[in-house]
């Protein structure tokens, strides 16, 4: 039996015990591939947090340096970057990790350095290859739109972009946002997220609700979503009270971890003058999300900017119908009418309308779930797995030229 290909992966969104819905997307498909793949993580910590809401948290906050999951091995040295400095963060952070790195490879000889996110992973990741000699690719996620949209970033995103060996997107808007930034698309591949259909499936909506303190009859809207401005939970808010002005009454769960965007999302939602209406859940569990899922009559995404919104395909394979905007790979996930509705982003009567005609027709719930269940994780990892092997037998075909 052939030995498993070794992989070096860099993430600084991988879960930790502190943060443990952090980047649940790059866990799954991480897990899925350390069941065919030898994988070791590098999931930088740091030691002064500036993303977290209202204040800095200092230290590293009861997380271990080194832990496992399952079949993968999580590494998490710290790194220190400054407040503002984002253009100069991803050299930061390689100056961090090189030393790290060089020491990980004397007992672990990988073969790929997989990067998850352009910024600052990927251009860490460009710099760690070119020191190590390793070929390394780079995972695009839909934050890398934002980035580009400072001048520095940009450029140094398109400088590592046209280095990897590989740049997987999970949408072909991100696959052409790569090409832009001049990267061949011959060395660009889409490979979307997948789901956890043992997860994420249709539940007993009555028992769903009843444990949630959903009236039987209520009509309900989910939103879910770090509490941050381009998720658009308080587009979802607004649509709502145009809902009720037009006589139609329903309620709205809000479930995401908190965020930037927290106290403006209530300061609106109390202005609107129902907050009786409105729950903010806070984060909950994987497990819990899915029980609110199949217990709502709609998931709505009223996002600014996506890349593959994990939320629409775990709400889909939970068989609930989705109103979204047509971001990232929206309009790929939702294939027809028949799955959910599609709006312009930035549309508001769009939205407000989309919601209404979603909350007063009947769904067939069995075949929205069929549909997003068919995406698993498990065939995830296969593709990806062979973007690395196709890399390597590049390089080797290269190397045998020389």
């Amino acid at each position: 039996m052939a030995s498993k290909l070794p992989i070096l992966s860099l993430s600084c969104v991988f879960p930790n015990p502190d943060d443990p819905g952090l980047g649940l997307f790059v866990k799954s498909r991480l897990g899925y591939l350390s069941k065919i793949a030898s994988i070791k993580v590098i999931a930088p910590l740091a030691l002064v947090d500036f993303s977290s809401a209202g204040k800095a948290r200092f230290g590293r906050r009861g997380v271990p340096f080194q832990r496992r999951e399952d079949e993968l091995e999580i590494l998490h040295p710290a790194w220190i970057y400054p407040p503002g400095g984002f253009a100069v963060n991803p050299v930061l952070l390689f100056a961090r990790l090189l030393p790290f790195v060089k020491r990980v490879r004397k007992n672990f000889d990988f073969q790929v350095i997989d990067a998850h996110f352009a910024f600052p992973d990927g251009i860490a990741a460009a710099l760690l290859s070119h020191a190590t000699g390793v070929p390394f690719t780079v995972t695009l996620r839909g934050s890398e739109v934002l980035h580009a949209e400072y001048a520095r970033r940009r450029k140094f995103m398109g400088w590592a972009l046209k280095r990897a060996a590989r740049v997987i997107a999970v949408s072909e808007r991100l696959r052409n946002f790569a090409v832009s930034l001049g990267v061949d698309k011959a060395r660009t591949a889409v490979i979307s997220n997948g789901v956890d259909s043992s997860r994420f499936s249709p539940q007993d909506r009555d028992a769903c609700r009843l444990k949630h303190g959903i009236p039987p009859g209520a009509k309900v809207i989910l939103s879910a979503g770090t509490l941050i401005e381009l998720k658009g939970h308080h587009r979802v808010a607004k649509a709502l009270a145009g809902l009720r002005r037009r006589g139609f009454n329903a309620e709205l769960l809000i479930a995401g971890r908190s965020g930037a965007f927290e106290t403006e999302i209530k300061k609106q939602i109390a202005g609107l003058g129902f907050t009786d209406s409105v729950r903010i859940l806070g984060e909950v569990p994987p497990a819990e999300l899915a029980e609110l899922m199949s217990a709502s009559d709609v998931l709505c995404l009223a996002s600014s900017r996506e890349g593959w919104p994990n939320v629409v395909h775990e709400a889909m394979a939970c068989g609930t119908p989705v109103v979204a905007t047509d971001v990232g790979a929206v309009r790929d996930m939702i294939p027809s009418l028949q799955h959910g509705v599609v709006v312009p982003a930035g549309d508001e009567s769009a939205l407000e309308d989309a919601l209404l005609q979603a909350l007063q027709r009947q769904w067939d719930r069995q075949k929205i779930s069929a549909w997003a269940q068919s995406r698993t994780w498990e065939r995830v990892a296969e593709e990806v797995l062979a973007e690395f092997h196709a890399v390597l037998n590049t390089a080797a075909k290269r190397n045998a030229a020389a």
